[in-house]
């Protein structure tokens, strides 16, 4: 969460009320954060030095900027490997914010999205191939079933995401990025 913050702050100082609002209008279709989980991320960037207080505001609201540490932690992320484990999450946090990076790196970041993709349904599609090779009893068939149709859904939204980045934000022919247009 705190990255998320960063690249917030980056777009612009804000205050606590601001960060909540700007979770609740866009960041939360990717990223669930709830204003104490805020708050504790904020006072965190400021114990580590990423962030400080720009200025007060009206009724004592303070605004938050960051700072060159900050910069520097962001850019360390976005350009940094990205973890497995909540794929979808890494992905769109950085996807949202990939404007911010140089022109230049952008390409590397989004390659970096196809690996951990591409890296992530090949261990689901291992997991299929050993679930359907295993014998399962009789009694727990239908708890079986259930898994592996969950587990299809992983694959399914894998192969998605997997296709969605590759027509959308980078062109398969070139491995180059696509322009980016607003909607």
């Amino acid at each position: 969460m705190a990255h998320v913050i960063l690249g917030l702050l980056l777009l612009r100082p804000m205050s606590l009320y601001d960060l909540i609002r700007a979770f609740e209008s866009g960041v939360s279709l990717f990223y669930s954060a709830s204003s104490g989980s805020i708050k504790r991320a904020l006072d965190g960037l400021r114990e580590h030095g990423r962030i400080e207080v720009g200025h007060v505001g009206a009724r004592g609201r303070k605004v938050y900027r960051v700072t060159e540490s900050g910069r520097a932690a962001f850019h360390e992320w976005m350009t940094g490997d990205m973890a497995s484990g909540d794929t979808e999450t890494a992905i769109l946090s950085r996807l949202f914010f990939l404007g911010l990076a140089a022109p230049a790196e952008r390409r590397r970041i989004v390659s970096r999205m196809e690996a951990l993709i591409t890296a992530d349904l090949a261990r689901l599609q291992q997991v299929a191939d050993g679930f359907d090779r295993a014998e399962v009893p009789d009694e727990l068939a239908e708890v079986a079933a259930y898994q592996r149709v969950t587990l299809d859904y992983g694959i399914a939204s894998h192969v998605f995401a997997l296709e969605w980045v590759r027509s959308h934000v980078m062109d398969e022919r070139t491995s180059s990025l696509l322009p980016c247009r607003p909607q």
